[in-house]
């Protein structure tokens, strides 16, 4: 565990680098509390030890700030004689624990052994509490994955902008959603923006908002989504596509905090927290003259990269058992957990559409497969196009294929009885069953 000591005097912290490292923790230093808080604001520690007093900023104005910090580290202040009062009124004000100069090795070291355990524990829990974030909007087994849910442990509750990357159909809005539950705005409107969707000029007005009789059609005043976020948090998903001219706007509402609606002369304050998304390479397209740089240094404060599937072959069979039983529970289909075979199947193919191509090709091979048995034919091969998503039609073929056969299942195969329970006449019912190629199901 890496700890930062703070103290004005070399051989003080020397000495506590020596103490500490041969208890097997990596030591830091700096020389007064400024020094501390810029190391820390560089590369966050979860375990400060400080002296009281020092010059510039003493030991109490460091804990405060460390402690306004997401996540704070445990804080572990040393105090000279006749100073106990002032160290108890710091344990009151949040510290972990104190110990007085000069100290006893065995008595500094167990109080930051407790102070790191603490950490650690605190740590582990909040990389599980990410891990179940992520995990109620995406399935995953893989290591990948698990970094990916314990960085946004770390990132969801500090209100920073953050820029998600990855591939079409990796779950970029998935990942983004488990943000915003990990946040402290959590309870407050959750709101989408496709950039690419709308040419500029309704596209701000979309952003912005747009005061009454501002352009035809404009019969009553709006907020826009900026608006309809103050106070929660606004993703904008595929931000590459945004034109140059609202690239500017965007930035001045992220660096003033304040919006200005189409046909108004006044900018009004505005509380969001931005979280972008592309599939686009935003640094060769500022390269290139694409897209501002200012703009995606302010977007990418924090950037969180999700690996494509072929990464992490991992979560394959994870994602297939999921969305097989979905699937299977909405075509009414008796289909088992995914056998070895279709997993060599899945293993095979590189998913050049991720998530997203794995969940259409699932789809496709329950709603077109016979009752209960899998059509591996159905399924891309390893140079075959991607699954194209069930149009329409098929779905609601697929649907209707699925409450037929678990109405003659429920009739236990009585074609009158599955008829009447679904108000068709049997006719009707054994043309359906003729259609769906489940004719040779039931008979009276």
């Amino acid at each position: 565990m890496r700890v930062l000591v703070v103290d004005d005097d070399p051989g003080v912290r020397y000495t506590l680098r020596e103490i500490l490292s041969s208890a097997g923790l990596a030591v830091e230093e700096a020389g007064d509390g400024e020094e501390a808080l810029a190391r820390f604001d560089a590369a966050p520690v979860p375990l400060v030890i400080a002296d009281l007093r020092m010059p510039r900023m003493d030991g109490m104005e460091l804990l405060r700030r460390l402690l306004s910090r997401q996540p704070a580290p445990r804080v572990v202040l040393v105090t000279a004689h006749g100073s106990e009062r002032q160290a108890a009124e710091a344990v009151r004000a949040g510290a972990w624990d104190y110990f007085r100069k000069p100290f006893d090795n065995d008595e500094l070291l167990a109080v930051v052994r407790r102070a790191a355990e603490a950490a650690r524990l605190s740590d582990e829990n909040a990389t599980l509490q990410g891990e179940l974030a992520l995990s109620g909007e995406l399935v995953f087994a893989s290591e990948p994955m698990r970094r990916l849910a314990a960085l946004v442990a770390r990132v969801g509750p500090r209100d920073v902008t953050v820029l998600i990357t990855g591939e079409s159909g990796t779950g970029k809005e998935r990942v983004a959603e488990a943000l915003w539950r990990a946040s402290g705005r959590a309870a407050r409107p959750f709101v989408r923006f496709n950039c690419g969707a709308l040419v500029a000029e309704l596209a701000e007005a979309e952003l912005f908002g747009h005061a009454r009789g501002a352009f035809t059609g404009a019969s009553r005043a709006r907020p826009g989504l900026f608006g309809e976020a103050d106070g929660g948090t606004l993703l904008l998903d595929e931000v590459g596509e945004l034109a140059p001219g609202l690239q500017v706007k965007l930035l001045r509402a992220l660096q003033e905090g304040a919006v200005r609606s189409v046909g108004e002369e006044r900018e009004r304050k505005v509380d969001v927290r931005v979280i972008a998304s592309t599939h686009r390479d935003l640094k060769e397209m500022v390269d290139r003259g694409a897209f501002r740089e200012d703009l995606y240094y302010r977007l990418r404060v924090v950037e969180l990269r999700i690996p494509p599937l072929r990464e992490r072959p991992e979560d394959v069979p994870v994602l297939a058992a999921h969305f097989l039983r979905r699937f299977a529970a909405r075509f009414g289909m008796p289909v088992e957990a995914p056998g070895q075979a279709l997993l060599d199947r899945l293993r095979a193919h590189a998913w050049p559409g991720n998530v997203r191509e794995l969940e259409n090709a699932l789809e496709s091979l329950v709603a077109l497969s016979p009752d209960g048995a899998l059509d591996l034919s159905l399924l891309p091969g390893p140079a075959a196009p991607a699954a194209a998503p069930l149009g329409l039609k098929q779905r609601v073929e697929a649907y209707e294929r699925g409450l037929v056969a678990e109405a003659l299942r429920a009739a236990a195969g009585n074609r009158t009885e599955a008829a009447r329970a679904l108000g068709i006449s049997r006719v009707t019912l054994h043309d359906k069953l003729n259609k769906y190629g489940l004719a040779r199901e039931g008979g009276d």
